[in-house]
């Protein structure tokens, strides 16, 4: 089962972040620092050990900060860049807190206004039929569906968008993967580490606004970037986010 999630965590398409029906879970603990090693309560009330993210994976784009923020959003608002490979949550008039993200396809096929309508501990995950009859190999095992866990590439907790009252597909996630933060993941949607979504559950809630920035919107507000050889971004004049002293 590790080995299919794994593969799962590599190619998550769209159609991955299905609805998932939300879970229980008690308050984790924290070890050193907010990016320490945690125990969080499972679907079944077992305990999970998260590991602490390596120091290597913790860049500047890449940890959690408290910044200046240019955007026009109210305070209480999600605002998700993929092109810039951030999240933020606008915490008060010109200040967020921003988050590093890993983007894949999907995360890229959806821009403007929604609402996050549902919210789950340990999402659990089913494939579409599409997916077990186009690749049976790999979807076929779990067509009846895989249960939340450490096993489960959408990670400790997840946040379901929708537009007008409809699913729009789109989410946001945690992830078994934390090498992946910060760069453009084969597929899938919006990652962060597990430890900052399982602290921004807690912040946000049900019915919040959410606003992902197009192509456009992103260059606009921070900026052009490039691609390091390593697949992080960094700004292409050398110019960073001023952060905010909290």
């Amino acid at each position: 089962m590790r080995i299919l999630s794994l593969m799962l965590a590599m190619g998550l398409g769209l159609a991955a972040c299905a609805p998932t029906q939300p879970t229980t879970s008690t308050r984790s603990s924290v070890g050193q620092g907010v990016y320490g090693a945690r125990t969080d309560s499972g679907p079944n009330s077992e305990p999970i050990e998260i590991h602490a993210v390596r120091n290597a994976y913790l860049t500047e784009r890449n940890t959690r900060q408290r910044v200046a923020y240019n955007g026009s959003e109210a305070p209480g608002t999600i605002v998700v860049d993929p092109y810039a490979r951030f999240l933020y949550h606008v915490i008060a008039p010109g200040e967020a807190m921003r988050y590093g993200v890993a983007v894949g396809k999907a995360g890229k096929n959806f821009s403007g206004g929604a609402s996050i309508n549902r919210k789950s501990v340990w999402p659990s995950w089913t494939p579409t039929a599409n997916m077990v009859r186009t690749m049976p190999d790999l979807y076929g095992p779990l067509k009846n569906g895989l249960p939340g866990g450490i096993d489960n590439p959408l990670g400790s907790r997840a946040f379901y968008l929708y537009q007008g009252g409809r699913d729009t597909l789109y989410r946001i996630h945690g992830t078994m993967d934390p090498s992946s933060i910060g760069k453009a993941t084969s597929a899938g949607c919006i990652r962060m580490f597990n430890q900052d979504i399982m602290d921004l559950y807690g912040e946000v809630p049900t019915g919040t606004r959410v606003k992902v920035r197009s192509q456009a919107e992103s260059i606009a507000l921070e900026g052009q970037l490039v691609q390091t050889p390593d697949g992080y971004l960094e700004p292409a004049g050398g110019t960073t986010t001023a952060a905010v002293t909290p």
